[in-house]
């Protein structure tokens, strides 16, 4: 873990480069709403930019986007709610 805190303090990331981008979300959203699988999904979206185009992204990196995006939409939708009077 040392190695990655220091790689981090000097600027490194650490990890591949992102696959997904708003079009691949946008989709994915779409056919998520259909009750299609994950791994259905998946064969369903192109990588489009990077070593990777023109590949699909694996069901785990489906979730995880899926899931970053119902995570964000959620702090948003807390963080837009009155305030509880006490």
């Amino acid at each position: 873990m040392e190695g990655h805190e220091s790689a981090r303090k000097r600027g490194k990331t650490i990890g591949g480069a992102g696959v997904t981008d708003g079009d691949m979300l946008s989709m994915a959203l779409h056919l998520r709403e259909q009750e299609m699988s994950l791994r259905d999904i998946a064969n369903r979206l192109v990588i489009t930019t990077g070593k990777k185009k023109g590949q699909h992204p694996s069901p785990a990196t489906v979730m995880r986007m899926l899931r970053e995006h119902d995570e964000q939409r959620a702090s948003m939708a807390e963080g837009a709610r009155p305030a509880s009077i006490p």
